[in-house]
């Protein structure tokens, strides 16, 4: 089949997308347990790049959940094929001059490494949101850990699936943080990307 599939080359670059925005496109991508802030953090980020006139998009798990990926389950096989859709609709989204900001628990090491690779490791950064199981289980926002510890979801990240810890992420921060805090941090590492190198 795939030797039937030719490439169409397009005239318009991401280049040009991207001077039309006036700013570099990437994807950062926060991962971390459910409940430790990943969506609260990549919202507040967008409100800043935002007001700076940067152009954005956020993907988040339970939204593309309910869309492009509804026919997923949680079994090791169906996350990473959730994390590799997520990788190649990042890709586009950057092609088409967007800074993507994508907020996923993305468990093991190897799909992540799979969504860097397919992005480009100049055009991801990984944002570590650090919260511990204990907190996490405290807030328990959506009551998943309750229900994960009373044997009502089986895989869940933390509680009876593995969550694999970036080893070296490129951001890293923690409930320790306030949410102001870690919006600044992850902004200070993130803006001397949003310049446009129109030399390459």
């Amino acid at each position: 089949m795939e030797k039937n599939i030719t490439a169409h080359e397009y005239k318009i670059t991401r280049l040009q997308r991207q001077e039309l925005n006036g700013h570099n496109s990437f994807l950062v991508f926060f991962t971390g347990l459910s409940g430790s802030g990943k969506s609260t953090l990549a919202n507040a980020l967008e409100e800043k790049l935002n007001f700076s006139k940067i152009h954005t998009y956020v993907l988040d798990g339970d939204n593309v959940r309910r869309g492009i990926n509804k026919n997923l389950g949680f079994s090791p096989e169906d996350r990473s094929e959730n994390n590799r859709r997520i990788g190649e609709i990042s890709k586009l989204f950057i092609d088409a001059g967007i800074v993507v900001l994508a907020a996923f628990v993305a468990p093991y090491q190897k799909d992540r490494q799979s969504i860097c690779d397919t992005v480009g490791s100049e055009n991801f950064i990984e944002v570590f949101v650090n919260t511990s199981l204990e907190e996490c289980e405290k807030r328990d926002v959506k009551g998943l850990y309750k229900k994960a510890r009373a044997g009502e979801i089986k895989n869940m990240t933390g509680v009876s699936a593995p969550y694999e810890a970036p080893i070296s992420p490129d951001v890293e921060v923690s409930h320790l943080n306030t949410l102001e805090e870690s919006v600044e941090i992850i902004f200070q590492a993130v803006k001397d990307k949003l310049e446009l190198n129109t030399h390459e």
